[in-house]
């Protein structure tokens, strides 16, 4: 081998050694390197706690903003009462009788249903009662036993009392025959008693009508057992026991219907007013009736005056049990507010409403109601006009209390305006 050649060889070989020789790294650019890594954990560590603060906060307004319950506004309509007040009013039949049996036995037959007029003394139901049909056999039979003792009885003692001047007996046999007689006339008087007991017993049988009416209910039919308690035996359910009526009946000729008039309307509600009555099924005629007695108190709870009204009902088309409107002339008119039923919380000491402040906070009123339309109610005192009232009042609502309004009352009012225009 030449000297060039082991010059070449030893040349590529350094080359070879120098290609594979790692790169010299400074302790500089390593701590470099660290320093931005740990900037780099250091800021995301700083952006999460910034970030978690942040989603802290807003579920801590939005949960305040939420936990207070919503709810929505009204604003009272004001309204001037007319010189006539329309009040809700129940018809009642004048006289109402729920007729029970007196004795223990079996229907034989009934002779008028439901809807039947009767008079007074009409049959309407015979009772077969055997077993109280021989007890007062057997009780006459007592009777007329008693009635031969104390005949007897009688007879001897008139012997006593003339043999006992003649001194042919003895003072103490008299008394006695007379005692026994006095014990006779007793049973006697007690034997007639219990025959009278029972033929009033055995007339209860014989069911009749009490006065002139209607018929409104029959609780009977052919072959049932009908006791003085008002237990039944129906056929498949067994004994029934209850203490329902056998009959209804109703005297319709004229009707009661109860009203109750606001205590600002009770100076109007003078005996011998007439009154006119208007029902949903007549809509285009009224009735005319007579206010014929009050209850004379106010009713602490509702601060209403109960009244009666009396309407002829010769005809029959006015039923008992139907829905009236009592319109009542009065005085004087009072302004009322109307707000919706709905708005009304009802109290141990009365009816409250409740409204809210500028700062959202509930305050519960008391007020003084007037009529009742259903939907709507008059507050008579208590609330101011323009004063809106929480349409919705939740059970819970306490005086004071965070609201959330849902509802602005607002809105309602650029809308009517608008409507108004």
């Amino acid at each position: 081998m030449s000297g060039e050649d082991q010059a070449r060889q030893q040349a590529s070989g350094h080359h070879a050694d120098a290609k594979h020789d790692p790169p010299v790294v400074s302790r500089g650019s390593v701590v470099t390197v660290v320093v931005i890594v740990l900037l780099i954990a250091a800021a995301l560590a700083v952006f999460g706690i910034v970030r978690r603060k942040h989603d802290s906060a807003e579920l801590v307004n939005y949960t305040n903003a939420s936990s207070a319950p919503p709810v929505s506004l009204d604003i009272p309509k004001l309204q001037q009462n007319a010189s006539e007040i329309v009040l809700p009013g129940n018809m009642q039949a004048f006289t109402l009788a729920p007729i029970y049996a007196r004795t223990t036995g079996y229907v034989k037959i009934w002779y008028h249903d439901i809807g039947s007029r009767v008079h007074k003394g009409d049959l309407l139901a015979i009772i077969e009662t055997p077993e109280l049909d021989q007890q007062l056999a057997s009780a006459k039979a007592d009777l007329a036993t008693a009635t031969s003792n104390a005949g007897l009885a009688k007879t001897t003692a008139d012997r006593y009392k003339d043999l006992i001047g003649n001194n042919a007996v003895s003072q103490q046999d008299t008394d006695n025959a007379v005692s026994q007689l006095q014990a006779r006339n007793t049973e006697v008087a007690s034997a007639a008693a219990n025959v009278r007991r029972l033929e009033e017993l055995v007339s209860f049988e014989r069911i009749v009508a009490p006065f002139d009416g209607v018929i409104t209910a029959r609780n009977i039919d052919i072959g049932q057992l009908i006791s003085a308690d008002g237990s039944t035996t129906t056929a498949g359910a067994g004994t029934v026991r209850s203490s329902r009526e056998i009959f209804d009946i109703s005297a319709i000729n004229t009707l009661r219907v109860f009203v109750n008039v606001p205590q600002v309307y009770a100076p109007d509600a003078k005996k011998g007013v007439t009154a006119t009555l208007t029902l949903p099924q007549y809509p285009n005629r009224e009735f005319k009736g007579k206010l014929v007695r009050t209850s004379d108190s106010v009713d602490p709870a509702t601060r209403t005056l109960l009244v009666e009204v009396d309407v002829e009902n010769r005809t029959g088309e006015l039923l008992p049990g139907s829905y009236t409107q009592v319109h009542l002339n009065v005085s004087r008119a009072a302004p009322a507010l109307i707000v919706p039923i709905g708005a009304v919380i009802l109290e141990p000491d009365g009816l409250h409403v409740a409204t809210v402040d500028e700062n959202h906070r509930a305050h519960i009123l008391r007020v003084t109601p007037g009529r009742d339309f259903g939907s709507t109610i008059e507050i008579l005192s208590g609330l101011s006009e323009g004063q809106a009232v929480i349409a919705n009042p939740p059970d819970s609502l306490t005086e004071g209390e965070e609201v959330r309004v849902v509802t602005p009352s607002k809105p309602k009012q650029a809308s009517s305006e608008e409507a108004r225009r």
